[in-house]
């Protein structure tokens, strides 16, 4: 047996099977190095293509969606308030509550006596004259502002109460369509 001293001992140079076996493990790693990278580069090339699809996929689905309300937005009919309107005792036209111009206008529409309707949409209840104004945003008691006694063309129109105006003027009618 020898005696090694640190610093003056050199070590043996390796045998054929040591250096063997040492370049076989350098390549193995070396190739598990470039196999990781490359599953790396494989999986940022896939998330990159699955990202640009998704992308693609959203645009499209917006796409379709914007022209869909831009569509219904413009065939889409205005919606407009109606308001009941009265003549009060020193002739001056009033907002009147809703019910007012639905029992004036069943009444006209069922031909009970007293109720009739005038001109210019008008119609007469128990000597009152009762008429809708279109538009607007009105207080009952008050008189009636922002809007107009022509019934629009086209638009969807409602009370604020919730009843729906199928047709203004001459006969008018209206449904109630569950309001408060």
């Amino acid at each position: 047996m020898q005696r090694q001293e640190p610093g003056i001992t050199q070590p043996r140079p390796p045998t054929v099977a040591e250096a063997r076996a040492r370049d076989k493990a350098r390549k193995r790693a070396e190739e598990a190095e470039r196999a990781a990278t490359a599953a790396a580069e494989q999986k940022k090339r896939t998330r990159k293509r699955v990202l640009i699809g998704g992308v693609a996929i959203v645009g499209v689905a917006g796409l379709v969606g914007g022209g869909y309300l831009a569509y219904r937005a413009l065939t889409k009919p205005d919606q407009v308030t109606a308001y009941c309107t009265v003549i009060d005792q020193n002739g001056q036209e009033v907002t009147a509550p809703d019910d007012d111009c639905e029992v004036a206008s069943t009444a006209v529409g069922s031909g009970t006596t007293g109720a009739y309707t005038g001109s210019n949409g008008i119609f007469i209840y128990n000597g009152h004259q009762y008429r809708y104004y279109y538009g607007g945003n009105n207080t009952v008691g008050k008189p009636p502002t922002g809007g107009t006694t022509v019934q629009p063309k086209g638009a969807q129109i409602a009370t604020k109460s919730g009843s729906t105006i199928t047709r203004g003027g001459l006969g008018t009618s209206s449904k109630s369509s569950g309001g408060s």
